[in-house]
């Protein structure tokens, strides 16, 4: 079994980049499962049911989120039916939706499951260690997927060798760049700090540079802008052995 992740897709050039080439991806890996990471999905922020629909449309079967999954308040219209949409398990239990769903290939089951890190981030959210003890207490999957969204690449590295052996993948998302540390944990869990980000190449994590500098030369609040120059697409393939389903290779992706 072959499955493809995908890092943040960001505004309109990142979902170009997944209807331009998801396809081709898909066949030139022979991709089993397509994960992708949709926070940013819409106009750099949060997601609205047309991109939902378009995306599962042009091939992802699954869709997690992050700290920005409620930026547009349209979601509140349409989550309780988005059922490829999984958002932080580790969130406020007062927000809607499914931290972890269960999809069907074939005759396998896998598990998807979306994080939030709590180093610097809002604070808000339940302690991500504590929250996955509680979740596997009831996973039995053959594959189980962790997308965890968080800010710094140690505790995206601590989440990964605590979960050793207990998951499929740990893989990081929210900081949008690539990152060049892809191993297979104990010959059990695939890991890697950050996927990267699908969407503008030449901006800043997907914000152009005018909007950015500006705030940082001035100290004065701007409102960060999209990029909307080239684009690029970042992921990573991980291959898992039939007979054992544990993960055998992880390779990055970058167009």
């Amino acid at each position: 079994m072959k499955l493809l992740f995908i890092g943040d897709i960001f505004g309109r050039s990142g979902r170009g980049m997944i209807e331009d080439h998801l396809y081709a991806l898909k066949k030139q890996h022979q991709i089993d499962f397509v994960i992708a990471n949709g926070e940013n999905s819409a106009h750099g922020k949060g997601i609205t049911q047309r991109v939902y629909e378009e995306l599962i449309f042009n091939g992802v079967q699954a869709i997690t989120m992050g700290n920005h999954t409620y930026a547009k308040k349209e979601l509140l219209d349409f989550i309780d039916e988005a059922d490829r949409l999984v958002v932080p398990y580790n969130q406020l239990k007062t927000l809607p939706g499914v931290g972890s769903r269960v999809f069907t290939w074939k005759n396998k089951r896998i598990r998807v499951t979306n994080l939030l890190g709590v180093a610097f981030m809002n604070g808000y959210n339940y302690n991500p260690f504590i929250a996955m003890d509680e979740l596997l207490k009831e996973c039995d999957e053959d594959y189980h997927i962790v997308d965890f969204h968080a800010e710094t690449t140690s505790e995206k590295i601590a989440l990964s060798y605590y979960l050793s052996g207990r998951v499929s993948a740990v893989l990081g998302t929210h900081t949008h760049v690539q990152t060049a540390d892809e191993k297979i944990i104990d010959q059990k869990t695939a890991f890697i700090s950050d996927v990267g980000m699908t969407g503008p190449k030449e901006g800043i994590i997907g914000c152009s540079k005018e909007s950015i500098l500006y705030k940082m030369t001035t100290g004065l609040n701007h409102r960060f802008e999209v990029d909307e120059g080239p684009a690029q697409l970042c992921g990573v393939v991980i291959e898992f052995d039939e007979e054992t389903n544990l993960p055998i290779k992880i390779e990055r992706i970058m167009i």
